[in-house]
């Protein structure tokens, strides 16, 4: 007769291995909860455990009282194990469901568990910018890896060091995601924005501190027109205006730089800075369909530039008969070199004072 501390015989389940163990398993976190998605037998009633994907995870039946119970995965019969419980071996996705356990001899539902894996809250990344400067200032965070678990974030912010102001509630705008408002202009003590991120696994922290003036990032100007001039065959009237998000355009300018390129040609060329919000784009090519966009920064040169702008497209003026003859030789407007709401290349952001020029990009002084 086999001992109390046999292993039991492996079960024939596709892709698991099921296995007791009598100690130094690190049991899975359990929080009791009432769930519609319980089984039968409980009323609803279901016990979540949580555990770390790519570990192995310990179900323990919570009435067993150290005894033997048998499991069942859902509808399955996994076998009867003695205390401390079920140990799953390197727990994947595949793993997640309703467990419940049995007593041995009646067959009486004891418990029902409801497994979900993940990961602990780790490597919390946040970002702020004032995206409506002087008003709001708007903060986001990430987690990497992401921790598949119902998971509580805290964010505060503080304008000084620890042991002054006391934090303040970073009001949330999204599941991550949160603004805040009445910032000191010019300060030269800085904001420190905090987040933490709670689940049933573990916690984590991240931070962000900065000055008001060095993160201003407006949004990308918007309405961005192309349009003929009458009479100018190489000559285009660009119109946008200031991002609906920057309030006080009058008090707080901003300046502009343009990226244009044409149809057929690989070139892309960038002009400005310009602190109004038009521009005549000179030397543009007859009869060629053209591609603007337009980023957006703080005039006195603070934080970084704008996403660019949506694209744009228009062609020059030409004279009745060519653009007649133009739209029967191209009846289908051709796609766009580079069509993309996001940064584009090039990319402004990390220059302080202008949009960079990539390879292969010239610039025009006009």
């Amino acid at each position: 007769m086999p001992g109390p501390w046999t292993r039991a015989a492996p079960l024939r389940l596709p892709d698991m291995k099921w296995l007791w163990v009598v100690a130094f398993v690190a049991p899975a976190c359990t929080v009791p909860y009432n769930s519609t998605s319980g089984s039968a037998e409980e009323g609803g009633r279901c016990t979540p455990q949580h555990g770390t994907l790519g570990t192995e995870v310990l179900l323990r039946c919570p009435t067993a009282s150290g005894g033997t119970v048998e499991w069942h995965q859902g509808d399955t019969v996994l076998g009867t194990y003695p205390a401390p419980g079920l140990a799953v071996p390197n727990a994947s996705l595949a793993h997640e469901g309703h467990y419940s356990c049995h007593h041995p001899d009646t067959g009486d539902t004891l418990a029902t568990i409801c497994l979900r894996l993940g990961y602990a809250p780790a490597s919390l990344v946040v970002e702020c910018w004032a995206i409506s400067y002087p008003q709001v200032v708007n903060c986001s965070w990430d987690l990497s890896p992401e921790p598949l678990l119902d998971t509580d974030f805290m964010a505060t912010y503080r304008h000084g060091v620890p042991g002054g102001m006391e934090p303040s509630e970073c009001i949330r705008t999204g599941p991550r995601s949160c603004s805040f408002g009445n910032m000191q202009m010019f300060s030269l003590t800085p904001y420190v924005v905090n987040v933490t991120a709670v689940n049933p696994l573990g916690a984590a922290s991240g931070h962000q501190l900065f000055l008001l003036e060095n993160i201003i990032k407006p949004d990308p100007p918007e309405d961005l027109r192309v349009s003929p001039i009458p009479g100018e065959t190489t000559k285009l009237l660009l119109e946008w205006r200031p991002p609906g998000s920057w309030p006080f355009p009058n008090y707080f300018p901003l300046k502009y730089h343009i990226c244009y390129s044409w149809e057929e040609s690989s070139v892309t060329k960038m002009v400005g800075p310009f602190e109004q919000t038009s521009f005549i784009l000179t030397g543009a090519r007859a009869g060629i369909r053209h591609h603007v966009q337009v980023a957006a920064k703080d005039i006195m040169d603070s934080g970084e530039f704008s996403a660019w702008s949506l694209v744009a497209s228009g062609t020059p003026w030409m004279e009745p008969r060519e653009a007649e003859q133009g739209q029967h030789s191209l009846p289908h407007p051709a796609p766009l070199p580079h069509p993309h709401e996001g940064p584009p290349t090039p990319q402004p952001l990390a220059v302080p004072t202008e949009p960079p020029v990539p390879e292969g990009v010239t610039r025009d002084s006009q």
